[in-house]
């Protein structure tokens, strides 16, 4: 699907007096993608139409990305999507959802989960979470490596480069993170260059970065989500992804327990573009999994069931 196609069949929420562009397709259960930096939900559309013909999909572009909104002075931060997210899906009245996530969408899935965990514990009401499926990402800073055009953004001068970035720099570095025989051709090149210039995104790049020292600041938080999650997670991983690959794999097993982590081999850092089949495919498990773990729960709770006289 052309993005001119994508951005015609979209949506618009206000948030905090922000238009907030979104997608929502499909019937069944609620299944919510979150995509990464410095893209937008289109980052689905290989994958979207399988995905609509099994759930009612909804994918927002977070603020200052994609269509949406991208004010220039905005405190941009992974809390703040957060609560973007659940105040869509509270407008939407979803009550539940499957949640699937890449990249920086990821570490807002993070900061969900912490939030459902702490809820739940406080037996306060909340949107339901009922699996999540993580895409390459930097789940742990210290396995993460920056592109030298992101350490070059949170540095005193990101705001310089914010402002020269060009769509010859954006290509070079964007195209590094896919792994060789999956690099995007010029025309798709050119559509995720539109995005990240659309409503001035090149220039606020440096604010939005800041998300990386977000990610170290409250390691301790979202690291705990993943390690604690009373839901099903499961990792589907390109191992070739320069940024976040197998290093942020290796990290993820050392510090899960009983990891569930889908390891794609020549795939790099965007999984639903390179390997489209395979992440379906691993979504489908995970669902299949949730499925017989409740079939199973409520069979238990039946047994368990005193029997009337």
């Amino acid at each position: 699907m052309r993005l001119e196609a994508w951005q015609a069949a979209g949506r618009w929420f206000r948030y905090r007096g922000h238009a907030v562009f979104y997608r929502d397709e499909g019937r069944g259960e609620a299944l919510l993608c979150l995509h990464g930096f410095p893209t937008a939900s289109w980052d689905w559309h290989r994958i979207w139409p399988e995905l609509t013909r099994r759930f009612r999909v909804i994918a927002p572009d977070f603020l200052g990305f994609g269509f949406s909104d991208k004010p220039r002075h905005h405190p941009y931060s992974i809390f703040d999507q957060a609560t973007l997210v659940e105040s869509l899906l509270c407008a939407l009245r979803v009550r539940s959802c499957h949640l699937l996530a890449h990249d920086y969408g990821a570490t807002v899935a993070q900061e969900l989960l912490a939030r459902f965990l702490q809820r739940r514990q406080q037996g306060l009401d909340c949107i339901a979470m009922d699996s999540v499926c993580l895409l390459n990402g930097g789940l742990f800073p210290e396995a993460h490596r920056p592109l030298p055009i992101q350490r070059l953004l949170r540095s005193p001068l990101g705001g310089l480069a914010s402002r020269l970035m060009s769509r010859a720099g954006f290509r070079r570095s964007f195209s590094r993170i896919f792994a060789p025989a999956n690099r995007p051709s010029p025309a798709e090149l050119e559509q995720f260059w539109t995005l990240v210039r659309h409503g001035g995104g090149a220039r606020i790049a440096h604010r939005v970065i800041r998300y990386l020292d977000e990610r170290r600041r409250h390691r301790e938080r979202w690291v705990s989500a993943l390690q604690h999650a009373m839901v099903p997670v499961r990792l589907i991983w390109g191992l070739d992804d320069p940024v976040s690959g197998a290093g942020v794999a290796a990290r993820y097993r050392q510090l899960i327990a009983a990891p569930d982590l889908i390891e794609l081999a020549g795939v790099g850092h965007y999984p639903q573009l390179e390997a489209p089949a395979a992440v379906l495919a691993g979504l489908q498990g995970l669902l299949e999994r949730c499925r017989r773990t409740t079939v199973a729960g409520a069979a238990e709770a039946t047994s368990a069931r005193p029997a009337s006289a």
